[in-house]
């Protein structure tokens, strides 16, 4: 393991005994966690969240409903998220896409093996490697880790990476970083650091629980710790280093 590897493996354990697990992903099914990977492209949570109710309301959190709605119709109740022209239309090419060659069914679509999966997800218009691997782990439950701008932020201020690395280095540099990671049972706490407290983001949802492996168990649960240290500490101007449990692992 690269001693590149080895820190990042210490930041999990570093920010696991912290917090515990933040419960990702927030959501009730396996549909509703891919049209938020979708809706939360170039937008916050906070306005995904507002979508999603929106189609909760309107019943239309499932596949026959995306399958059959009005595009129109379809492009107002996710209107808050942004880009909802684009977005409805994407919605609508992966329930097409599943309709053809799975019969419908997110569970033969997710019974694939990863590579293949992944790589079929990647030729879908409007899915890149971030939303490809949220679908994977967080839908499918396969082994593959997210990595976000967060996460790409974090190891550059911390030496780690810089800007010319790829989505796949990094993707892989945290792989092998988490591989060997033991799953941690230790329940989830708040820990309190300068004037700061760090809450879990989530309360449990039906997906954050859903059965999987360790392996992916870890990557979620880094994937999550990632999103708080950036979403609190690790800000894009005037971070809060001084606050963060990554402070120590800093350069000199």
């Amino acid at each position: 393991m690269t001693p590149d590897a080895k820190e990042i493996r210490a930041y999990y354990h570093t920010l696991h005994d912290a917090w515990g697990p933040q419960h990702w992903w927030p959501a009730r099914t396996r549909f509703e966690v891919i049209v938020g990977a979708y809706l939360t492209q170039n937008t916050s949570w906070k306005n995904v969240e507002i979508a999603l109710r929106s189609l909760r309301k309107a019943g239309c959190l499932n596949l026959a409903a995306v399958r059959t709605i009005p595009k129109l119709k379809l492009e107002a109740l996710i209107r808050p998220a942004g880009y909802f022209r684009q977005k409805a239309a994407r919605l609508k090419t992966f329930v097409a896409f599943v309709d053809k060659y799975y019969g419908g069914s997110l569970r033969r679509l997710f019974a694939q093996p990863t590579e293949k999966l992944r790589e079929e997800l990647l030729s879908l218009n409007g899915v890149g490697p971030e939303t490809a691997d949220s679908f994977l782990l967080y839908a499918g439950q396969h082994p593959v880790f997210v990595v976000d701008a967060y996460a790409r932020r974090i190891v550059e201020r911390h030496g780690i990476a810089r800007g010319s690395k790829k989505y796949e280095e990094l993707r892989q540099l945290f792989e092998q970083a988490l591989g060997s990671a033991a799953q941690t049972s230790a329940k989830p706490k708040t820990e309190k650091h300068g004037s700061i407290f760090r809450p879990v983001s989530h309360s449990p949802s039906a997906m954050s629980r859903a059965q999987r492996s360790p392996l992916a168990q870890v990557y979620n649960d880094m994937h999550g710790l990632i999103v708080a240290v950036g979403k609190h500490y690790c800000l894009k101007s005037k971070p809060r280093c001084e606050h963060c449990p990554l402070q120590k692992f800093l350069p000199d």
